[in-house]
């Protein structure tokens, strides 16, 4: 079965926001990551929700909203507004985090939680069970364009094991470095999702590479 690609909006063109997002729709992405950060969960600043509303009007994917920043329980509203199909929090940003799981299904999103790299997964022990999809960090969350942290790998084999030995359907997804070898690396160790930014954005032929990544 052909792994799902999410490209993420961070690293389009936003002189050409439009045009990007044009060739995601044309594309065989399976939905449009999109990375919110505030410059103080992460040391960054990407973009605010006026500019997600707009690309929302014009992107046909389902969006997966992934929140990097403080008390992102907050935006559960705006970010519903957006009609996006999954919410992706951090563990690391919420201290009631079964709260907050609970919330975002109330408002009739997908839930997912996020792990940083240093993150161990088996803190998701007594709680895998209510989330919809794990996304592992396989860089430091902030910035793209880093490289691949390689124990990424392992680390998904195990949380595959953890989701199979409680015979759940919950997805993982995985985020930074995304390449042809990184993306099969972690396919074959039980990746469902790719998020992939400059690998894409910045490929001679973007929709051949989305394509290529599909069938890892």
């Amino acid at each position: 079965m052909p792994c799902k690609i999410a490209p993420s909006l961070l690293a389009a063109d936003f002189l050409h926001l439009e045009e990007s997002l044009m060739m995601i729709n044309q594309s065989d992405a399976d939905m449009l990551h999109l990375d919110i950060m505030d410059g103080v969960f992460v040391p960054n600043i990407s973009f605010g929700f006026p500019v997600l509303e707009q690309a929302a009007k014009i992107c046909t994917k389902p969006l997966d909203a992934h929140l990097m920043i403080v008390e992102p329980q907050k935006f559960i509203p705006e970010v519903k507004k957006l009609r996006a199909y999954m919410m992706n929090v951090h563990y690391e940003a919420c201290m009631h985090l079964h709260r907050v799981i609970w919330e975002i299904k109330e408002s009739g999103m997908k839930a997912g939680v996020t792990l940083n790299p240093h993150t161990p997964i088996e803190l998701l022990e007594d709680i895998i069970q209510d989330i919809d999809m794990v996304l592992l960090m396989s860089v430091n969350p902030g910035f793209g364009g880093q490289k691949f942290i390689n124990h990424s790998i392992e680390k998904v084999s195990r949380l595959k094991n953890m989701i199979l030995q409680k015979n759940l359907n919950t997805w993982i997804e995985v985020d930074g470095g995304i390449n042809m070898e990184t993306g099969k690396a972690l396919v074959d160790a039980g990746a469902d999702i790719l998020v992939t930014g400059s690998f894409v954005f910045n490929a001679a032929n973007p929709l051949e590479t989305i394509k290529k990544l599909k069938n890892l």
